[in-house]
């Protein structure tokens, strides 16, 4: 380097001294003058026994105990009963006049996975490529995500995080709502594998020309055929010694649902697809879950013929078709519920799911029994995920997965949740919401001044 060049890299050197200590003077002078807003930290765990008192409990499981107390240590339910009946506890909360709920489950949901829809980079739901098949949605979960916190304020406190998009998105987990990376969030990983059966897609804005509909139907036909060589194959290989086996990740995946450690979700509405598709993994000899199931009425002795679960999407919306009863998407969880169906409610998109309670007060108001419209977003989830001898309901020795509402929290006038627990562990219930409620709160307070 000549003088003249070192001279001028000593400038810019000592320019970008001078710019960097001129900020950071700016920012210590700005920073008090800052409204800090609250910050919420994960839950330690559960380190003195807890007793809750004088509410109404709701048990998950279609039971309701008036007066009821519910003791719990070490992260586990260890009594639930009438009052008279408790033992002691390091700590008892008079909850008189509330009600006890599960925790509420939800399924099928991008929660974690996605921050800001438009942004890219806050993407992690979706692959390139229509066989995801090795793709584990936990490892992408951001406990930090800013919805998560709006979920808990409204009862939500286990999550099944999926992945979506292409024909086989890849693998879901379950969460538990609170901690600092993935592996504490971490309650079931892996659970399941999630299928898109190809449906035929034409343009729903005008006719199809007959050779326009002959090309789509070809197409389906051929994606259809290409998954179900797929499936066919990864039996081949799930039924292989492992030293006869190539390591091939997409097969592999497979492995645990052919030896039914897994389940297989499959996401198909029409009711040609949902034949077509349970019928196809059930020869294969998987266990399938329907999710989706805009025309599951349709199918409803297929279902019952083989006991088939049903996680119904997105109970607020308009029928699929134009002839259709409007009322039938909040009638349908009862149709399949009075046919002795295991259904459950999921909602459509990762911020809209801090409404699935409300999901369960539709279906209630529209036939299906208050506790048994609330099973379909605690205990009916679990047994659907394979969790249920340790979450869904409020029974001795599961996890203590336990919220407190101020009213009926299948109602949004009623939905004020004062107190949640997840394992045992108290968990903080601040969100944004109620941040910039407070925040807009002292703004105009002070204004008024």
């Amino acid at each position: 380097m000549s003088p003249a060049q070192m001279k001028n890299f000593k400038k810019t050197i000592m320019k970008k001294l001078i710019h960097t200590a001129l900020f950071t003077v700016c920012l210590c002078l700005y920073i008090p003058t800052v409204k800090a807003q609250p910050t919420v930290y994960p839950a330690p765990a559960q380190s003195e026994s807890i007793r809750l008192d004088g509410a109404t409990l709701h048990t998950g499981n279609g039971e309701t105990i008036e007066n009821a107390s519910i003791h719990f240590k070490e992260g586990k339910i260890s009594y639930v009963g009438t009052q008279s009946g408790a033992p002691d506890a390091d700590k008892i909360i008079d909850v008189s006049g509330k009600q006890i709920y599960p925790g509420f489950i939800v399924p099928n949901t991008n929660l974690g996975l996605v921050e800001y829809g438009a942004v890219k980079a806050t993407v992690d739901f979706r692959e390139v490529g229509q066989n995801n098949a090795h793709v584990r949605s936990i490892i992408a979960y951001n406990t930090d995500s800013k919805v998560i916190g709006t979920l808990r304020s409204n009862g939500m406190l286990l999550a099944q995080i999926t992945p979506m998009g292409g024909v086989i998105s890849g693998q879901s987990s379950i969460v538990g709502l609170d901690g600092w990376n993935w592996e504490d969030a971490a309650y079931k990983i892996d659970d399941g594998i999630h299928l898109h059966w190809p449906t035929l897609r034409v343009s729903p804005f005008r006719t199809p020309t007959k050779e326009e509909l002959n090309k789509a139907k070809k197409e389906n036909k051929a994606q259809k055929q290409k998954l179900v060589n797929f499936l066919e194959e990864s039996k081949k290989y799930a039924e292989l010694d492992d030293d006869q086996k190539t390591v091939n990740a997409r097969l592999e995946a497979f492995e645990g649902a052919f030896k039914k450690e897994k389940k297989i979700y499959i996401h198909a509405d029409k009711a040609k697809d949902i034949q077509e598709s349970l019928l196809t993994l059930i020869d294969l000899g998987l266990d399938p879950v329907l999710v989706g199931g805009n025309d599951a009425q349709q199918v409803i002795e297929l279902l019952k013929q083989y006991q088939i679960p049903v996680i119904l999407n997105q109970p607020h919306r308009l029928p699929a078709r134009e002839d259709t009863d409007v009322n039938l998407p909040y009638k349908q969880a009862s149709i399949l519920h009075k046919e002795g169906l295991l259904v459950a409610l999921s909602m459509e998109g990762f911020w809209q799911q801090r409404n699935l309670a409300f999901m369960a007060g539709t279906a209630s108001a529209y036939g299906v029994p208050y506790e048994d419209a609330l099973s379909m977003i605690t205990l009916n989830p679990a047994k659907i995920m394979g969790i249920d001898q340790r979450a869904g309901s409020l029974e001795v020795g599961k996890d203590a997965n336990i919220i407190v509402s101020e009213g009926d929290a299948l109602d949004m006038t009623g939905n004020q949740i004062s107190l949640a627990f997840l394992k045992g562990k108290e968990i903080d219930l601040d969100d944004l919401h109620k941040q910039l409620y407070e925040r807009y709160k002292h703004k105009y307070e002070t204004a008024k001044k």
